[in-house]
């Protein structure tokens, strides 16, 4: 698995992973309230079940209540006066009155015939509730409701019953009618389905929103790291074809030093010794003068080696160290231009990369060589320091300032080695200047090349 994939899962899976942990929250909140919402329904379905059975016993009570009032009326004839009446009072399709005495034998049925007259007392439901003896005991204690399964005459099968129950005084009878609420059941279904449906909906749909964000960002993710990697691969080619000039401007400028330089010499050396041996073949003047002049130039040109060898790698680095090494070089443009210098080193006691070492010395000594020639100024102040894989370097003079951008476009070579060599390094380079202002800058180097840090704002 590459690098970019790993990144754009670590991106993705956090998404995904809140995606669907708020989804699923969601989701049981919302099966949690549908519950809610349901047992509300229902409960609001039987209380309207409740009040209307209240209102049939009312009705009924009123239109037996002339007879039960009627002291008058013999007690056999006002029995059977109140059974038919009962008998005929029917609502609906199953609704219907009951009446059964205080032992628990039916006095009245008009849907099931077959049982009046029979003691139903010990009569148990499926579910083993003794149902007559029950609504008896609701009755005498003042009236109430009771649930239970009966036979429901339009299907013939035993159903859920809720019954409202009073007793008669008169004759300490029971009296009651009640409604099947299997329809109740249903309609609760058929809601709890239709919720179910509506959640599974959401989920899908909030699984396919994720699913289209998932890809857009994958998509969108691909795309930055394509264009990321073309800018990269830009930067490469551009810091690789920096490096190869740089590389030859080392070299031409290592050929003429050894051409104008070394060469020269070289061949003063030749001619001296030449016209030594010459004139002492012959006999003829003084062999030593041209010797002692040979010599002269010949030192020059050991004199020129080393300044060479010095400008391919300083050799106070290996002798002395970076720290001691800019001191002395510190010293010696103090000794040249007189100029107040201050220099700042916080470097950790591990040695830092060779590379890095050189950079920093030669973007020291090109900006003190172009403080002396070109800046005028009588201080400047350096600071070096380490924090955590990059190394910082700030320097800044009080010199007469110039235009960064028309000197480097112009003649601006040397800070234009600078920048390469510390950009070469990874690292980044700036220079803040303007004319009359001064000069300021800033690098900013990653040691070990494992890190690629800002640029420091953090002013000396």
């Amino acid at each position: 698995m590459s690098f970019k994939t790993k990144i754009l899962l670590l991106a993705l899976l956090p998404l995904i992973l809140v995606a669907l942990s708020i989804t699923l929250i969601n989701l049981n909140q919302a099966r949690n309230l549908s519950e809610d919402e349901i047992r509300t329904f229902e409960d609001n379905l039987l209380a309207s079940k409740r009040q209307a059975l209240k209102n049939y016993i009312s009705l009924a009570l009123t239109s037996i209540d002339h007879i039960i009032r009627n002291k008058e009326m013999d007690e056999q004839v006002a029995q059977e006066e109140v059974k038919r009446i009962l008998n005929g009072l029917t609502y609906g399709e199953d609704g219907y009155f009951f009446v059964y005495d205080r032992n628990g034998v039916n006095l009245v049925h008009p849907k099931l015939t077959r049982l009046v007259g029979q003691n139903l007392y010990g009569l148990q439901d499926k579910n083993g509730d003794y149902v007559i003896r029950n609504l008896i005991r609701v009755a005498a204690e003042g009236g109430g409701f009771y649930r239970y399964l009966w036979n429901k005459p339009s299907t013939g099968k035993d159903e859920d019953k809720l019954s409202y129950a009073v007793e008669l005084p008169r004759w300490r009878w029971m009296m009651g009618t009640g409604l099947y609420i299997d329809d109740i059941a249903k309609e609760v279904q058929k809601i709890r389905g239709q919720v179910k449906s509506n959640i599974r909906k959401t989920f899908f749909t909030v699984l396919v929103i994720i699913t289209v964000t998932v890809i857009a960002i994958a998509l969108l993710g691909l795309a930055i790291n394509i264009h990321e990697s073309r800018l990269a691969d830009a930067r490469l080619r551009e810091l690789a074809h920096k490096m190869v000039r740089f590389q030859v401007n080392q070299r031409r400028h290592f050929a003429r030093e050894l051409h104008d330089g070394i060469n020269q010499l070289m061949v003063s050396v030749k001619f001296r010794i030449e016209s030594a041996m010459s004139k002492q073949q012959k006999g003829r003047g003084n062999s030593i003068e041209d010797l002692e002049k040979g010599k002269s130039v010949l030192n020059d040109a050991i004199q020129e080696v080393r300044r060479i060898s010095h400008d391919l790698r300083p050799s106070l680095l290996d002798d002395m160290g970076l720290e001691s090494a800019l001191e002395s070089l510190v010293e010696h443009f103090i000794e040249r231009t007189g100029s107040r210098t201050d220099l700042s080193i916080d470097l950790s006691e591990e040695n830092l990369e060779e590379d890095i070492e050189i950079t920093i010395y030669r973007v020291i000594q090109e900006a003190l060589t172009n403080v002396e020639r070109h800046a005028g100024s009588c201080s400047v102040n350096m600071r070096i320091w380490q924090r955590g894989d990059a190394v910082r370097l700030v320097i800044k003079d009080e010199g007469c300032g110039f235009d960064p951008e028309s000197v480097v476009r112009v003649e601006g070579i040397g800070l234009r080695n600078m920048r390469e060599r510390v950009e070469l390094l990874g690292g980044e380079f700036e220079i803040q200047s303007e004319p009359g202002k001064g000069t300021l800058l800033k690098a900013c180097l990653p040691n070990e090349m494992k890190v690629k840090i800002d640029l420091t704002n953090k002013e000396i």
